[in-house]
């Protein structure tokens, strides 16, 4: 990052945190930080410009990628009814909007990211327990999403230089030549972008969002001028429907499908939401990011997805193959770079600004933001993410066992804040090393996360990885119970939490009158 200070924003009325900001960007007192707990990026903003649109445009590059299309498609092709699906649709978003602006508010009321909010929570030291966690899942998607979309760049290296076949042949660590350029380009602009810092990722998001959307829906009225309203259908199914019995389990799987989908960003969005001018601007862009941006998104996918069979004579889910499919160079480039650019938008915002964060949380003295944004990025490579994206089993183990944390740090996270610390936080006091601050609890560990942590983690783990197992061995298969290990895990990690904390307490109880202190239910004064 440049500074540590948000990117700038036409003149507006002034908005300013509780907190006495000093000229030099850190809180009152913030020439005293502790400087193996700070450095410029992780240090309390001076100026939160962010408008609503900008956080709206976060989630349209987060919502507007191949990933989101496949999933939006596939809830329309559970065997329910099309209105039963946008009921799931608008309970599971409502969810993520709900759970979003829970985990906005903290970092928005003080300006840090996430992983400094936790100081809170698991103590200064104990902090870089979730950090550490969040930032090995934000690297291994990191480089699957790297992967995914260099696949689409190698088929438009195919259609445009037929000699590039070529580079098909040799191969190394188990991806061909061609495989590699395509990777190496991606990794490369990804990179540079994110080098550029916080600015220029922030224009390049507003960007995107909106890109996308122009292509699709080019797309959809190209494909439903081919195929006619009467060749489009809301629901993709081709089996028969599901009875209202047997319809409800299937619309609670959708809700938790659109939720998991999501958890990721949504445990991240407390790195952007430090930006945002006012907390009432970040929900206001939530809301027309997510259940406003996501319905519509969804609709579109829909009509695309259903066009592809009359046009195509087969259902295509995949927004490459549709614009492939379609064979015009015009199509096939257009459509092909915006995807890809559309793939690269929740890359960054998803799995390479929050490691960062995360990495330089763990040494601020000798790892900067940047710096902690490529060690994600070289770690990415070094996962060889080609190798076992294929594999189910792979990923279960792996991406299933760490993705299965996200609950419980949510959780736990959301109890600290809100039922605990009543939406209290003393600021300095998340820079100060030492029985002196009232976030050391233990050695600078709060043991009461920990043991929460350990204990809703276990169980979730369980939940996401245990019923594959029991299929693997021959049993019964009960698969779907792991659509709802983020429930598991954020529902555990918050009652453990809260109880440890009533047993033996451990978070401080502030004063709100405190002026070191940010009450979150105090109204931001203008």
């Amino acid at each position: 990052m440049e500074s540590n200070t948000a990117p700038t924003a036409p003149a507006e009325a002034p908005d300013t945190s509780p907190l006495d900001r000093t000229p030099s960007g850190h809180a009152a007192g913030g020439a005293g930080y502790h400087p193996d707990l700070t450095n410029d990026d992780l240090a309390p903003l001076t100026r939160q410009t962010w408008r609503s649109y900008n956080i709206f445009a976060f989630w349209m590059s987060d919502v507007h990628s191949v990933g989101g299309y496949v999933t939006a498609g596939s809830l329309f092709a559970l065997g329910i009814a099309s209105w039963q699906v946008l009921v799931a649709l608008v309970g599971g978003i409502v969810i993520v909007n709900v759970f979003t602006n829970m985990v906005a508010k903290p970092s928005q009321r003080t300006g840090v990211p996430y992983p400094v909010v936790n100081r809170a929570v698991f103590g200064v030291r104990g902090a870089n327990i979730p950090a550490i966690i969040r930032g090995l899942i934000a690297t291994a998607w990191y480089g699957v999403q790297t992967y995914l979309a260099s696949q689409a760049l190698t088929i438009m290296f195919l259609k445009f230089l037929p000699g590039s076949a070529a580079l098909l042949e040799p191969s190394f660590l188990g991806l061909d030549a061609l495989g590699w350029i395509s990777y190496g380009i991606l990794w490369v602009a990804q990179a540079a972008l994110f080098w550029r810092g916080m600015e220029s990722i922030r224009r390049f998001i507003d960007f995107a969002g909106p890109a996308v959307y122009i292509v699709m829906i080019a797309l959809a009225v190209y494909l439903v001028s081919q195929a006619g309203w009467g060749g489009v259908s809301l629901t993709l199914s081709a089996g028969p429907p599901l009875d209202l019995g047997a319809s409800i389990p299937v619309m609670l799987s959708a809700v938790a499908i659109v939720v998991s989908y999501f958890s990721g960003p949504m445990l991240n969005f407390g790195d952007f939401a430090r930006y945002g001018r006012s907390f009432q601007a970040v929900k206001k862009g939530n809301l027309l990011g997510l259940p406003v941006n996501f319905l519509f998104f969804s609709l579109l996918t829909v009509i695309c997805a259903s066009a592809t069979v009359p046009v195509f004579g087969r259902l295509i889910t995949d927004p490459i193959e549709t614009v492939d499919a379609i064979g015009t160079p015009f199509a096939i480039l257009l459509g092909g770079l915006t995807f890809v650019t559309a793939t690269v938008g929740i890359n960054i915002v998803a799995n390479f600004i929050s490691p960062a964060f995360d990495f330089t949380n763990v040494s601020p003295r000798r790892i900067s933001w940047r710096a902690g944004g490529m060690i994600a990025a070289v770690g990415s490579v070094a996962l060889t993410p080609w190798n076992w994206y294929g594999d189910a089993q792979a990923i279960q183990y792996s991406l299933g066992v760490l993705g299965a944390l996200i609950g419980p740090l949510f959780g736990i996270l959301i109890a600290g804040y809100y039922l605990v610390g009543h939406q209290r936080i003393a600021v300095d006091d998340l820079f100060t090393m030492g029985p002196a601050g009232r976030y050391w609890y233990r050695r600078g560990v709060n043991p009461n996360a920990v043991r929460a942590l350990v204990a809703s983690g276990t169980a979730s783990v369980a939940v996401a990885v245990v019923p594959a197992v029991v299929v693997d061995l021959g049993g019964p298969s009960v698969v779907w119970v792991s659509n709802y290990s983020w429930f598991v895990g954020c529902g555990l990690g918050l009652l453990i939490f809260r109880a440890l904390e009533r047993r033996w307490p451990r978070m401080p109880s502030l004063d709100p009158a405190d002026e070191s202190v940010d009450d979150g239910t105090a109204p931001t004064p203008a």
